[in-house]
């Protein structure tokens, strides 16, 4: 009678079509189950219609009809999980300097699919608010032709340190590890005109090449939109999850809900919806007033089926901090319990 040791080794001696390595090794065969002379699997694809799909199945399956004592096999198809996918993509580039001494928990990521509705600026405040919860962070500036966070963190123009291991990211105020590509241009306003392969490239080496060390959670500040970076760093990066964010305008909505489907799309894990700009309050009376217009944020919350994580003010005092580089002195007291969730929901995952 076969048993599992047995297919797993029939399937180790598979090799990708197109790389020439070991399916197991790619981490494509998941759920081996043996059953007397029935043999069951899946095959996991990076995406359901890559060309090459019938014939790594045609492939599997010989292998393991060939072993003695099998008469049936069973193959299942489906795609790859986000970090199955990121596996599966390391092997298509050269690992980074530092890639393998790096520890890093948790991933994740901020995301919206329009400029202007405060992304970088939630990306920091989380960053500052897990920080402030006694875990270990770093803060990755994805964003390469608009990077906005060095300015929020540093009043003055900072440079990161090499070492053997690869490039320091350089450390806030509060020990938050800050890599942008803003922190290795002579001057800030010196313009990034590149094409998107050069940045994916850039992205991968903030992942790969900068001695993050041991981290609780690294926060990836992504730039608008569903295009090549958000696509490399979801192809790349073995997120956790993604946290949406929209302001209350219907076309900001609109736009967010792309960013929604591209993310449902690439397997990745939502973790919520934040709203920021919400409302604001006024100095003199208290009021609570929806200068953009009533909130839509539970109604996009509810299609995608998604936790809504909070609603943040328009407050004059966190855009007056950002531009002094002095983010991590704001108190942030509305953004504490979004954290609190991110986390709770990050952790209930891991324990799975």
């Amino acid at each position: 009678m076969v048993d599992e040791q047995q297919v797993h080794q029939a399937l180790r001696e598979v090799k990708h079509p197109e790389s020439g390595r070991s399916l197991m090794e790619l981490g494509m065969i998941r759920d081996i189950r043996v059953d007397d002379k029935q043999v069951r699997f899946t095959v996991v694809l990076p995406f359901m219609n890559v060309p090459i799909k019938d014939q790594v199945v045609s492939e599997v399956r010989a292998a393991v009809e060939g072993l003695p004592g099998v008469e049936r096999v069973d193959v299942e198809l489906a795609d790859m999980t986000q970090k199955e996918r990121a596996h599966f993509m390391s092997f298509s580039r050269e690992p980074g300097s530092a890639e393998g001494v790096n520890r890093v928990k948790h991933v994740i990521a901020v995301l919206s699919g329009k400029g202007g509705v405060g992304k970088s600026t939630v990306a920091a405040l989380l960053a500052v608010a897990l920080r402030k919860g006694g875990h270990r962070v770093g803060l990755l500036d994805a964003d390469i032709t608009g990077p906005s966070i060095p300015k929020m963190f540093f009043p003055t123009q900072r440079h990161p340190d090499n070492s053997p291991l690869g490039i320091l990211p350089v450390e806030s105020e509060t020990g938050i590890g800050i890599m942008s590509i803003n922190l290795l241009l002579p001057s800030e306003d010196q313009a990034v005109i590149w094409r998107g392969p050069l940045i994916g490239k850039a992205i991968q080496q903030f992942w790969g090449d900068v001695f993050w060390g041991d981290l609780d959670y690294l926060v990836v500040d992504l730039p608008p939109g569903t295009a090549d970076a958000a696509l490399t760093v979801m192809q790349s990066i073995p997120l956790e999850g993604v946290v949406l964010v929209t302001s209350p305008q219907g076309l900001a909505g609109m736009v967010v809900r792309k960013a929604a489907q591209m993310t449902q799309h690439m397997g990745t894990p939502i973790l919520g919806l934040v709203e920021n700009m919400s409302y604001t309050t006024c100095p003199k009376c208290g009021e609570r007033i929806e200068i953009f217009g009533p909130s839509k944020a539970a109604t996009t919350a509810e299609k995608f089926n998604m936790p809504l994580l909070g609603r943040l003010p328009l407050d004059p005092e966190i855009s007056k901090l950002c531009d002094a580089g002095m983010v991590e002195q704001y108190s942030a007291d509305a953004f504490a319990p979004i954290a609190k969730k991110v986390v709770a929901s990050v952790e209930e995952r891991a324990n799975r």
